[in-house]
């Protein structure tokens, strides 16, 4: 049983956004900024879709959570921290370290990754609208926990080489923790976070597993 209703979540939401704004502008053009740099990578470019994705994890989990959630749920300061410690994750690997490049491949791991961003940035706005939760209520990219999870697990799975696990383990849980949220408070737009974040890691751990493959054929033959 959650402490507060859907509609006292939204009326939070609204007052976040209008106080925010115009934020939204700058941090919907960076995750746009972030998604062309994914597909058409050059020198630099991974480091600083990263450093994008980064910020905006940090960014939600002291804005929202520490700072707005926390008036209406408990529990707020413990997703703040799992929020803020992503950002500091995705910052360290792969910004600072340089581990974790993300670039477009073809296959469907980052197919299925590039429609995931696509869907966060475009369709579930529309799909939040349509289900009555137009501006100010809109969670969007980059200022708003469920659309960027989604985001982020698109970006992930745009990953060169092996997909980092531990990348992707708060995205999951958040996805799983927000989709039970969505269930109980009707929201349906979110209710394909679950879907996203499971179906994400399915994706990630075919990857990874393709990788050791070859990897282990490449080092039989050499």
């Amino acid at each position: 049983m959650l402490p507060f209703t859907g509609p006292v979540y939204f009326s939070l939401l609204a007052s976040y956004n209008v106080d925010l704004w115009p934020a939204q502008i700058f941090a919907y053009g960076l995750a746009i900024v972030a998604l062309a740099m994914a597909c058409r990578p050059f020198l630099g470019s991974g480091r600083a879709v990263n450093a994008l994705l980064a910020a905006s994890w940090i960014a939600i989990g002291l804005a929202f959570h520490l700072h707005r959630f926390a008036e209406i749920n408990f529990a707020a300061p413990v997703y703040g921290a799992l929020f803020i410690l992503q950002g500091l994750m995705v910052l360290w690997t792969g910004t600072v370290r340089g581990a974790f490049r993300i670039g477009l491949r073809s296959d469907t791991t980052g197919l299925a990754g590039l429609a995931l961003a696509i869907y966060a940035l475009t369709l579930y706005p529309l799909a939040a609208w349509l289900q009555g939760h137009g501006w100010p209520m809109t969670p969007l990219v980059g200022l708003s926990g469920a659309p960027t999870t989604i985001f982020t697990i698109g970006l992930l799975l745009l990953g060169r080489g092996r997909i980092p696990y531990h990348l992707l383990a708060i995205p999951v849980l958040w996805s799983l923790i927000a989709g039970a949220h969505a269930a109980v408070l009707g929201i349906a737009e979110d209710i394909a976070l679950p879907l996203a974040g499971l179906g994400g890691l399915a994706l990630a751990f075919r990857r990874n597993l393709a990788a050791r493959r070859t990897e282990r054929r490449a080092r039989q033959t050499g």
